[in-house]
């Protein structure tokens, strides 16, 4: 997924924001590992490799500004940390997860599997139903073989 730089600037504009160094850095990041699932911390160890004068702080407020201005979206896990990943605005619905209990990794996949789901619960509550998220918990192929030894 290509993110589109006019796009960001026009919504940090929009909120009299800017889009400074710092931040394009921790935006740069989530470039760099789109297939991941970023916590502040991950962010955190990323950008101190290319300017080690950003803080915690600064990761932690400009993830909480970006989830705002829906350039990133924020999960939650259960892990106990929010994780973050690009807004992918190009798909009615995100992508579902598959979370493994033992070491953490979060897979993702594709299918809908809940559009004619998602179709009968909108019309039998006369509910507009805008989005879902699905979180399968479990174990990834990696673990469930050292599970089963």
């Amino acid at each position: 997924m290509a993110i589109d730089m006019n796009d960001i600037r026009q919504k940090f504009q929009e909120k009299q924001y800017k889009l400074t160094p710092q931040r394009q850095i921790i935006l740069q990041s989530f470039i760099e590992h789109q297939d991941e699932h970023l916590s502040a911390e991950d962010v955190h160890v990323i950008v101190r490799q290319h300017s080690s004068e950003i803080g915690l702080a600064t990761v932690y407020r400009t993830l909480e500004l970006f989830s705002e201005l829906e350039v990133l979206q924020k999960m939650d896990f259960g892990d106990g940390r929010s994780r973050y990943e690009i807004n992918e605005k190009s798909t009615p619905h995100h992508h579902h997860h598959l979370i493994c209990l033992a070491c953490g990794k979060v897979k993702e996949f594709e299918d809908d599997l809940l559009e004619t789901l998602e179709t009968t619960i909108a019309r039998k509550s006369n509910f507009m139903i805008v989005d879902h998220q699905v979180k399968f918990y479990g174990y990834c192929q990696e673990c469930k073989i050292s599970r089963e030894e």
